[in-house]
């Protein structure tokens, strides 16, 4: 195979180097208590999507907090909101799968990758079975699939997936991102409250289940004693600059 130009140069060499450019190594992961379930973890996504069920059909509920927030919201949201909850509720899982580069992760970016796609996949199960068998309409009248928010459930996964990997600083910071998306949505009159309230449990139970799931999931893919690592160098050749990255199984 002939390689042609400084960068396919640059991955060929970093295939073969192994020295303190290694960014992440499987063999290196940390086993933690976060892989074990506890039913203390139930209490807050319990207690919340508790909340945000009796919401769906309580009078005192509907009368005395729903309607009453999105009616302020109206009167001070505008004519022309733009809605960045389609974008932050990204945020916390973005964090969460780039963090580890930064700062030393409990786990390697192959099961951390495993983790989020397997939290969100769960949270996609529930959130979408559940929207149309409770078909609550939305405050802006446009569907009956209010309960519960989907774009609040995303961004708590990414946020209790970032507590349970990195600690409490950083969860704190990835959890203003999802509660800012949960205002957003009942700001903009997408959702009820008690509707983000059952997203943010769906959300928070989904990133705790992704790691109950890990270890089977580290069996089942192989990575039990799998030495793979990601490499990255700085290059700069003329006017061009950037990073070339590669991996090593």
């Amino acid at each position: 195979m002939r390689l042609k130009g400084v960068n396919t140069a640059v991955v060929a060499l970093l295939l073969a180097y192994q020295g303190p450019v290694v960014l992440a190594t499987e063999a290196d992961s940390l086993r933690t208590d976060s892989e074990r379930f506890a039913w203390q973890q139930l209490v807050a996504p319990t207690v919340l999507f508790s909340a945000g069920a009796v919401g769906v059909k309580s009078e005192w509920f509907r009368t005395r907090i729903n309607e009453p927030v999105r009616d302020y919201a109206a009167r001070i949201r505008g004519e022309n909101a733009i809605q960045f909850e389609d974008y932050i509720q990204y945020a916390p899982g973005a964090a969460y799968l780039g963090l580890g580069f930064a700062v030393q992760p409990k786990h390697g970016f192959a099961e951390r990758t495993m983790a989020a796609c397997t939290a969100w996949a769960i949270s996609a199960l529930l959130v979408q079975p559940l929207k149309y068998t409770v078909c609550e309409m939305r405050p802006d009248g446009s569907a009956r699939n209010s309960f519960p928010s989907g774009h609040t459930a995303t961004a708590f996964v990414g946020a209790e997936l970032v507590r349970i990997e990195y600690g409490g600083w950083w969860g704190a910071g990835a959890y203003g991102f999802a509660v800012m998306t949960a205002l957003l949505r009942v700001y903009h009159e997408r959702h009820w409250v008690n509707d983000v309230l059952g997203g943010a449990a769906v959300g928070i139970l989904s990133a705790q289940a992704a790691y109950w799931l890990l270890p089977a999931e580290r069996r089942l893919f192989g990575l039990e004693n799998k030495d793979l690592s990601l490499l990255a160098v700085p290059y700069s050749v003329g006017r061009s600059t950037g990073l070339s990255l590669a991996m090593r199984f």
